[in-house]
């Protein structure tokens, strides 16, 4: 089945008077929460054709690393009741091609851009982050977002975000590389045993914030050949079904940093969201801004949409600023 997009482009339109500007840190203040999630938007220009991209409170790269990558083996997606699995591997045109290209059109349009980084080791992610500071482009970066969802290549293939050290490890070295107005948020697995502990990790190796939760790893078997659906075998679970982890982990380091377990820092919140209620759901749980991902391959204008539909929940709620509602099922929030 082919299936059609209205390009008409689609402007914010507010419909509530709630002051929705949210200061993630380095003194950029956005003028929304809302966000693309990375690997679902590419890099902008796809997007554009259905609303103007720097309507969004900033905009979320497809995770680069250094050198290009062709990415998995096909087939690469497999649908699920409630969502989808995907496998693409980070395929990407490496950090030179998107400094001299990607980048520069995001800065033409006026978007206030959060490259997604990634690395098959820690040296990997420091140069990438060296390399993206060195931009003509760079006055368009408000902040970087450290994917350590990926398999240290140096540890045997253990996922950074699963080890403590290893991930403040990374943190640390993507700090050294970028200057203090730069924000860096740590993207989060969920499939760890303690959110907490990681995100503690992160937050004392230097990250300035957090973003959670990255996909949970899954796997789809085709009962027609006996064979995974896909060719990676496992990949990203990614859409409704995963919100309850990601309002859950959410809950968890928020909570925590109530109670002085982690330093307090902004969180941002990802997996699952299709409707403003949905993000709300993020929000009360305690975060400050919200990503819109695999919702935007069935309805690119996403984002957008979500943002109305949040702007009227807060103001049907009496909220006069978006920031008073963030964590407000901790009892923190007050119309």
């Amino acid at each position: 089945m082919t299936t059609t997009h209205d390009t008409t482009r689609h402007p914010v339109a507010p419909t509530a008077t709630v002051d929705m500007a949210v200061d993630l840190g380095g003194g950029h203040r956005l003028p929304n929460p809302l966000m693309t999630a990375s690997g679902c938007a590419a890099n902008g220009r796809e997007l554009h054709r259905f609303f103007d991209v720097a309507d969004l409170g900033a905009f979320v790269t497809k995770s680069v690393m250094a050198d290009p990558r062709s990415g998995r083996g096909t087939p690469r997606m497999a649908e699920t009741p409630s969502g989808m699995l995907n496998s693409i591997g980070l395929q990407g045109p490496g950090i030179a091609a998107f400094v001299d290209d990607d980048l520069p059109w995001l800065h033409s349009v006026g978007a206030r851009v959060l490259p997604s980084i990634a690395g098959g080791s820690s040296t990997e992610y420091a140069h990438v982050a060296a390399t993206l500071r060195a931009s003509r482009a760079f006055d368009a970066v408000i902040g970087v977002e450290v994917n350590i969802s990926c398999p240290n290549v140096a540890n045997r293939g253990l996922v950074f975000a699963c080890d403590p050290m290893a991930s403040a490890k990374v943190v640390a070295l993507v700090r050294e590389q970028l200057p203090r107005n730069i924000p860096v948020f740590a993207k989060l697995s969920p499939d760890v045993t303690d959110i907490t502990a990681i995100a503690a990790a992160c937050v004392k190796a230097g990250a300035d914030g957090l973003t959670m939760i990255n996909t949970l790893l899954g796997m789809s078997i085709d009962t027609d050949r006996m064979q995974p659906h896909l060719g990676g075998v496992t990949g990203g679970l990614s859409g409704p079904g995963i919100r309850p982890v990601a309002v859950r982990a959410v809950w968890q380091v928020r909570q925590a940093m109530f109670e002085g377990r982690i330093p307090t820092v902004p969180i941002i919140g990802v997996g699952g969201v299709r409707t403003g209620r949905d993000a709300l759901e993020l929000v009360a749980a305690g975060a400050s801004a919200i990503q819109v991902g695999t919702a935007v391959f069935n309805d690119p204008s996403a984002p957008v949409r979500v943002l109305a539909e949040l702007t009227e929940l807060l103001g049907e709620r009496g909220y006069a600023r978006f920031t008073d509602a963030v964590g407000a099922a901790h009892g923190r929030g007050r119309p």
